[in-house]
C-alpha cells in the first residue's frame, strides 16, 4: 500500500512538472499610480565643510566664498576683507524627494552634489539648509555628514586615481521634514488609477477584476484611469488596502525597442513576422599597396629610378549564407532563433528588423531610442 501511495505521489509531480505554465500577473498597485499619492521634488542650496584639501578653490568658486562670509557673519565673525583661502568647503546643491503621507518631524535621505571645481565631499558635512518646494515654501532642512562610496587620489606628478563620483554624495536620513504637504485621502469619494503602461486591454481587465468582487465600483474611463469608487459602508483607506493587492494580467502592444548607440534589441512577447525571406553576408573589399623600384637599363642615356606603386584589388563576399524562410505568423522564439542561426551580430540584426519593417512583415512598433 505504502509502495502505491509513493508511486502516485511520484506521478502526480511529474504533470505537475510538465503542466503549462499559468499566465503571468500582476498585483494592481504595481502597476499603477494611485491620485494624489506622489512624491514631491526639494532642492537647496548649501555648503559642505570639513574637506581634506578638495574643496573649491574659493578664487575659482565666487559664490563659495560669498556663502562662507555670510554664514560666518550670521555667527558673528566678520571675514569681508580677509583674503580666505581655504579648500576645505564646497558649494553644493541639496536635493530629496518628500514622500507622499510624510509627518513633520519625520527623516528622509538627501542627495549631494558639489557645484563649483571640488575634488571630493568624502567625509564633509552639510550645514543646516533648508528644502524648498516648487511654490518656494521650506518644507525640510538638512544637514549631516556626507557619504560618497567612492575614492580619489592623486599624485604629486599629477596622476589621479578615481572610483565612482566623489563629487556626489548622500546623507542618509539627513533630512527632517518640518511642513506637512496636506491631503485628506480617506474623504476622497472617487479615486483615479493611473497606469504606468496605458492600455485599453489592461484598463479593462483592472475594471473587471474590481467589479467582480465589488460590483458597481470601478469604471475604466480611458486605456490610462481607472476611476473606483468604495461600496457602501467602506471607507476608502480599508477599500484601496484590498483591491491594490488584486492580480491582474496585464496585455502590451507588439514593441521592438533597439538602442542603436549600445547595439541593444529588446522585443516582446506579441511580435509577429509575416512570411519573409531573410539573407545577411558581408563584403569585404581589400586594397594593397606594394612599392616597387623602377630604373632604366644599364648604360641608358635616358630616364631616372623612380618608385611605382603596385595595386592589389581582391573582393572577398561571405559564401554558405542561404536565405532564411520565417513562416507566416511566426513568434518571438522563432524571430530569433531564425537570426542566431544566420550568425548575425546585433548591429545587423538592428538593419534586418528595420528591413523587415520596411518590407511590411513585422507586425509590432519599432521604437529607436
Amino acid at each position: 500500500m505504502r509502495q502505491l501511495l509513493v508511486s502516485l505521489l511520484a506521478a502526480l509531480a511529474s504533470l505537475a512538472l510538465v503542466a503549462e505554465p499559468a499566465a503571468a500577473k500582476s498585483r494592481i498597485k504595481d502597476i499603477v499610480d494611485f491620485e494624489g499619492v506622489r512624491d514631491n521634488p526639494l532642492v537647496g542650496y548649501g555648503i559642505v565643510v570639513g574637506l581634506n584639501g578638495t574643496g573649491d578653490a574659493l578664487r575659482n568658486a565666487p559664490m563659495t566664498k560669498q556663502s562662507l562670509e555670510a554664514m560666518l557673519e550670521r555667527l558673528g565673525v566678520n571675514t569681508r576683507d580677509a583674503n580666505l583661502n581655504t579648500k576645505n568647503v564646497a558649494a553644493v546643491m541639496v536635493t530629496a524627494k518628500l514622500p507622499a503621507f510624510a509627518a513633520a518631524g519625520a527623516h528622509m535621505d538627501v542627495n549631494v552634489s558639489a557645484m563649483g571645481d571640488a575634488k571630493s565631499l568624502l567625509g564633509g558635512t552639510l550645514i543646516v539648509t533648508p528644502l524648498l518646494g516648487a511654490d518656494g515654501q521650506t518644507y525640510a532642512v538638512a544637514q549631516g555628514t556626507v557619504q560618497t562610496g567612492s575614492i580619489s587620489a592623486s599624485g604629486a606628478s599629477g596622476s589621479t586615481v578615481s572610483k565612482g563620483v566623489p563629487t556626489a554624495g548622500r546623507i542618509a536620513g539627513g533630512a527632517v521634514i518640518e511642513r506637512e504637504v496636506a491631503f485628506n485621502f480617506d474623504s476622497m469619494p472617487i479615486l483615479r488609477m493611473t497606469l504606468h503602461n496605458p492600455d485599453f486591454t489592461t484598463a479593462h481587465r483592472v475594471a473587471d477584476v474590481i467589479n467582480a468582487k465589488w460590483p458597481g465600483s470601478a469604471l475604466a474611463e480611458n486605456p490610462t484611469i481607472v476611476a473606483v469608487k468604495p461600496p457602501a459602508g467602506q471607507d476608502m483607506m480599508g477599500f484601496i488596502t484590498l483591491a491594490e493587492n488584486l492580480a491582474v494580467e496585464p496585455d502590451s502592444p507588439a514593441k521592438v525597442v533597439i538602442d542603436e548607440v549600445a547595439g541593444v534589441i529588446v522585443m516582446g512577447e506579441n511580435v509577429r513576422i509575416s512570411t519573409v525571406a531573410i539573407q545577411q553576408g558581408n563584403l569585404t573589399i581589400t586594397v594593397r599597396e606594394t612599392p616597387a623600384v623602377s630604373q632604366p637599363p644599364a648604360f641608358a642615356r635616358v630616364g631616372n629610378t623612380a618608385v611605382v606603386p603596385q595595386s592589389d584589388v581582391s573582393v572577398d563576399e561571405e559564401k554558405g549564407k542561404q536565405f532564411l524562410t520565417i513562416k507566416s505568423g511566426a513568434s518571438l522564439a522563432t524571430l530569433v532563433a531564425g537570426l542566431n542561426a544566420l550568425g548575425v551580430t546585433p548591429r545587423d540584426m538592428i538593419s534586418i528588423l528595420q528591413t523587415i519593417k520596411a518590407a511590411g512583415a513585422l507586425q509590432a512598433e519599432i521604437e529607436v531610442l
